[in-house]
């Protein structure tokens, strides 16, 4: 008798620990992290052993707040009212899937598979990340257009968002070459030392990942500057009775006055002379006086001056007389 009390001590103390270990539900297998496009689907398996007392939930969940959680199933059945999740069960190795179809940005993060065991004891559980692919956005903050003056530093700035994190790019239009000696620099930020003249005109900033066809943005750099004269010609004849263009070429931003001025006097459109002005770019202007029907005092100096809020310029042209015509434009008849 004291044997079978023995026994029956033995296996209490014992044998009933091993049995409920080996009773305990445990996780065996949870997908890898997944990385999916918008618009495609999904599939999370995970698969458990000793779970047949147990319900098996599928919930996503934020690591950073231990609160957050949104149930989406029990067992098979359905908590969420999402017509894009659904639940199946594969008896033969007691696997879960969790199925998500026509994936939104919103859908990325971690999903948990989780056994409830009972209120006091914790719950067994194994995490999965979906991240979900999305095309670069170029953000608000980035720059869109920028007026300096020349000399000073400037900075354009470009941030973009996306998943995976863009790298951002800079050109320029036409390939021309950046302030680094190259066509392109990669970097949020592009600085320009002691900005120059030449370093106006549209700057490009691309954000690319790999995700669609990437997002560019245009920045219009404007550099203020005082104004460059200078003559097409220094010397210019022609004889008596014809008609002699001269032509001043201007560059300046913000655009310039332009005055043609002979003997301290500043010319006037008449029946002797004709200025005009045309202008080729956003900086560079064409300036030219016609003489007409040179007579002996329109020969001598001719300046062309321009003057903007950082400066002024001038250049000086010499009209000679010559014996024979000089054409054009004295040969091609009168076109003013």
């Amino acid at each position: 008798m004291s044997m079978q009390i023995f026994y029956v001590i033995f296996c209490i103390y014992f044998m009933y620990p091993f049995v409920n270990l080996q009773r305990s539900p445990t996780i065996s297998y949870i997908s890898q992290v997944q990385i999916k496009d918008i618009g495609s689907s999904v599939d999370f398996a995970c698969s458990v052993h000793d779970s047949e007392d147990y319900q098996v939930y599928w919930k996503k969940v934020d690591p950073m707040k231990a609160l957050f959680s949104i149930p989406l199933t029990a067992g098979i059945k359905k908590l969420i009212n999402d017509p894009r999740i659904h639940v199946s069960h594969i008896p033969q190795n007691s696997t879960y899937l969790l199925h998500i179809e026509g994936i939104q940005e919103t859908d990325a993060g971690f999903y948990r598979c989780q056994i409830l065991i009972s209120s006091t004891t914790k719950p067994v559980t194994a995490e999965v990340e979906l991240e979900v692919r999305r095309p670069p956005i170029i953000f608000d903050n980035s720059t869109r257009a920028v007026v300096t003056i020349e000399g000073l530093s400037v900075t354009l700035a470009c941030y973009a968002g996306g998943h995976p994190s863009p790298i951002i790019s800079w050109r320029r239009e036409n390939n021309m070459i950046l302030s680094n000696g190259h066509a392109v620099y990669r970097g949020n930020k592009l600085h320009i030392d002691s900005v120059h003249k030449d370093h106006h005109g549209i700057y490009y900033c691309v954000a690319e990942n790999g995700v669609g066809r990437g997002q560019r943005r245009n920045i219009d750099v404007e550099v203020q500057f005082a104004p460059i004269v200078n003559a097409t010609r220094k010397r210019v004849g022609q004889a008596l009775q014809q008609d002699m263009d001269l032509e001043c070429k201007v560059e300046a931003y913000p655009p310039p006055a332009i005055v043609w001025v002979k003997d301290g006097v500043q010319i006037a459109n008449n029946q002797h002379w004709e200025v005009s002005h045309s202008t080729t770019s956003d900086q560079i202007t064409s300036t030219v006086v016609r003489v007409i029907t040179i007579e002996k005092r329109q020969y001598g100096n001719y300046t062309c001056k321009a003057t903007n809020i950082f400066g002024e310029s001038e250049a000086r042209i010499e009209l000679f007389e010559t014996i024979i015509p000089m054409c054009p434009p004295a040969c091609g008849g009168r076109n003013y």
